[in-house]
Parts: structure tokens; sequence; C-alpha cells
């Protein structure tokens, strides 16, 4: 594997800056408007997300029978 030259980490560190300057706002506007969520949002989140993990746990179990 071949190292990193100075001017290569200069310009990485550059661009993560660039970067988190860029999403910073959104990150900070999201995090808002998760604390204001009401319970039936998060019901809304969570139980798809249940859904398609007890379709793959039977996926799974049907693949080892």
């Amino acid at each position: 594997m071949q190292e990193m030259s100075t001017w290569e980490m200069l310009l990485l560190g550059v661009m993560v800056v660039l970067v988190l300057f860029w999403v910073g706002p959104g990150v900070r506007a999201t995090l808002e408007k998760s604390r204001r969520a009401q319970r039936r949002d998060w019901t809304g989140f969570l139980v798809p997300i249940a859904v398609v993990v007890v379709f793959v746990l039977f996926l799974i179990s049907s693949v080892r029978s």
C-alpha cells in the first residue's frame, strides 16, 4: 500500500473541513427537528424497520432449513 504524501494529506484535511462546513447546517436542522418529533413520528419510523428485520430473519431461517 502506498503512503500518502504531505500535500495529499493536506488536501484531504482541507476537503474534510469543507465537507463539515457544507453539511453542518443540515445536521443542526435535523437535530432540531428530531428534538421536536412526536412519539407518532418515531413509531412511523420504527415499525417499517422492525418489519424488514423480521422478514430478513424469516429468509435466513427458511434457507437454513
